[in-house]
């Protein structure tokens, strides 16, 4: 393990990579996600709170990849996930899958996670819910890693997050984009 999980008190990642909460808001709100909405393959049955009633207004996390782990596959929450840089470059993809389209394949985004917006590259992004999102390592000019802070409105639930399976993965993007983006979905 290297310095940045010692001091961070990081664990793995379900996703990929490490994590460690760092605040979970205790105003617990109604929960904004209707009944129907709901992952249909969630990665837990229920909330932290026992009760599908309500939410924590906010999370947030550290959130790493290193080479020993450098990649976080597709998954999607329902809240909206405010990105953080700290250190580091990466790369993100995300299917719109929330979207409406004509054709049969939804929008893919990508772009560079760093530092030099000079080169297009972003260091504070928002990926609103219902959209699938995958992260991996960049070279960079310092250690290799990618690290952020995510902060989930309403906060962050295993009930409202759930892995895009290669079967979802084909209903959404093209035969072409699947060879491009197989790579990314998890394997179980």
């Amino acid at each position: 393990m290297d310095d940045a999980h010692l001091s961070l008190n990081l664990i793995p990642h379900i996703e990929g990579g490490y994590f460690a909460e760092l605040d979970r808001n205790p105003l617990l709100i109604p929960n904004p996600f209707p009944t129907h909405a709901l992952c249909t393959t969630r990665t837990a049955p229920t909330p932290l709170s026992g009760s599908n009633d309500v939410r924590n207004a906010s999370t947030s996390i550290y959130y790493l990849l290193t080479p020993a782990s450098p990649l976080g596959c597709l998954h999607r929450n329902l809240g909206r996930t405010v990105h953080t840089l700290i250190q580091g470059r990466g790369r993100y993809v995300i299917i719109h899958a929330d979207e409406q389209r004509e054709g049969p394949s939804k929008r893919v985004e990508s772009f560079v996670v760093g530092l030099d917006a000079d080169k297009g590259e972003r260091s504070v992004w928002v990926v609103e819910g219902g959209k699938y999102k995958a992260s991996f390592l960049l070279p960079w000019d310092g250690e290799e890693r990618l690290l952020i802070s995510e902060t989930v409105v309403p906060g962050f639930e295993y009930a409202d997050h759930d892995f895009l399976t290669m079967e979802g993965f084909a209903e959404l993007v093209s035969e072409e984009q699947r060879g491009e983006l197989e790579w990314l979905i998890r394997k179980a």
